[in-house]
């Protein structure tokens, strides 16, 4: 089927989860045992599980559609993505660092997406076994069970997750609200938004399209939005796959946020 006719974004949600389940089980599979670990550029670490998992996902999905574009956090860039209409959008190991630390909050993420926003997505975290599958139009789901964002519009006690010393200024002169625990995987920090565990994630300048491909869909289609500080939608398959800040939030909240956000106290 050419690359140019509409595909059922439900059919390949399920092809998704299927293959994301598989290549989480090898990473769990190789999670705290002694591999091969070193830097990339800025200091990310990398290590021979992000590398297998990699490689597992482009042979099951281009196996599956040759002919959609590749982007993935381990593997090269081949700019014939751009001219795509469908990318396949993967982070082999999102939480790299929890990974190699032995700490549970890693996943694997991948996202189909159309013209530049996700259609299909699938993020598994296999330490707590939690499989989140989205899909346009069809809502979201935590191991089967529908989720939605957390309501409400006001600030005092939102639960909020994001950067430490960001969250100290807002802190200076916003109402009280509770900081929660780190989450090392980001998009694992923005599907705790799509579940209604967190109400507010947020994610420092230079994150990438494979950590927010699968985790954006997820949040819209649980009922919130996941933007720019300016409240504008997050474009994926770019020449430059990288993004400023974000934050997520349900409907209500997310005006809220975004006028408190543009704060020019918040400047640097």
């Amino acid at each position: 089927m050419p690359a140019t006719e509409a595909v059922d974004p439900a059919d390949v949600a399920a092809e998704l989860a299927a293959c994301v389940r598989e290549a989480g089980m090898l990473a769990l599979g190789m999670f705290q045992s002694p591999i091969k670990s070193w830097t990339k550029a800025k200091s990310s670490p990398v290590s021979d599980a992000d590398i297998a998992v990699d490689r597992l996902l482009h042979e099951r999905l281009t196996a599956w559609r040759s002919d959609f574009g590749w982007l993935s956090e381990e593997s090269a860039d081949d700019n014939a993505r751009l001219a795509a209409r469908f990318v396949w959008i993967v982070d082999p190991i999102d939480g790299t660092r929890a990974y190699l630390a032995g700490l549970p909050d890693w996943a694997v993420s991948a996202a189909l997406v159309e013209n530049g926003r996700p259609v299909a997505a699938c993020l598994y975290a296999p330490v707590t076994d939690e499989m989140f599958i989205a899909s346009t139009h069809n809502g979201a789901t935590r191991n089967g069970a529908a989720m939605a964002v957390a309501q409400g519009n006001v600030l005092a006690d939102t639960r909020i997750a994001g950067p430490k010393g960001l969250l100290e200024r807002i802190a200076a002169f916003a109402p009280p609200f509770a900081i929660e625990p780190r989450v090392h995987s980001l998009a694992l920090r923005f599907a705790r938004v799509a579940q209604g565990t967190i109400d507010v994630a947020i994610a420092g300048a230079d994150s990438h399209d494979w950590d927010l491909a699968a985790a954006d869909l997820l949040v819209h289609e649980a009922g919130g939005l996941l933007t720019s500080f300016a409240g504008r939608a997050v474009i994926y398959n770019q020449l430059v796959p990288r993004h400023g800040m974000l934050v997520a939030c349900g409907l209500d909240r997310h005006a809220t946020m975004i006028e408190l956000l543009g704060d020019e106290r918040l400047a640097p």
